[in-house]
């Protein structure tokens, strides 16, 4: 099914895995592009090498912890205008 999403960006937090790396999965099978966060960086590595290769999409990593200020300013630095 096609969504009208390819090529677009999204932020998944909590994405190295659990119901994150499903919604960052569907996202990247659909054609979106992400950037992934999580506070674990070996695990959120692995996690993106594994979802690009995997849809062929472009992913990002961001470890951090969002409950933060500065996780946050990583995040967005990162990822300025997400649309998803």
């Amino acid at each position: 099914m096609d969504l009208g999403i390819r090529g677009k960006r999204a932020i998944v937090c909590a994405s190295s895995k659990g119901l994150g790396r499903g919604v960052a999965e569907k996202l990247a099978e659909a054609g979106v592009d992400l950037t992934l966060n999580a506070r674990t960086e070996a695990v959120l590595r692995e996690t993106a090498k594994e979802i690009a290769d995997t849809y062929g999409v472009k992913v990002q990593i961001v470890a951090a912890d969002v409950t933060t200020e500065q996780g946050r300013k990583e995040l967005l630095a990162a990822e300025p205008q997400p649309d998803i």
